[in-house]
């Protein structure tokens, strides 16, 4: 099932590739956070618990990603 865009508000990620080659797209949820390919939108996003979203994040500042 696809999920409807049209009420969040992506941005670029900062973790995308500066090249252009892995670019991810992130919106704030109030519960947590939706994530997309900036290249294929229409295909939908994944979301996120606030939980899951901050230990993702954890993870990838501290290199174990």
């Amino acid at each position: 099932m696809r999920a409807t865009t049209s009420h969040l508000t992506f941005r670029k990620s900062g973790y995308s590739s500066a090249k252009g080659e892995n670019c991810v797209e992130v919106a704030e949820l109030p519960t947590g956070a939706a994530l997309r390919d900036s290249k294929n939108p229409e295909l939908g996003h994944l979301t996120f618990a606030a939980d899951e979203w901050r230990a993702f994040l954890d993870e990838l500042k501290a290199n174990r990603l």
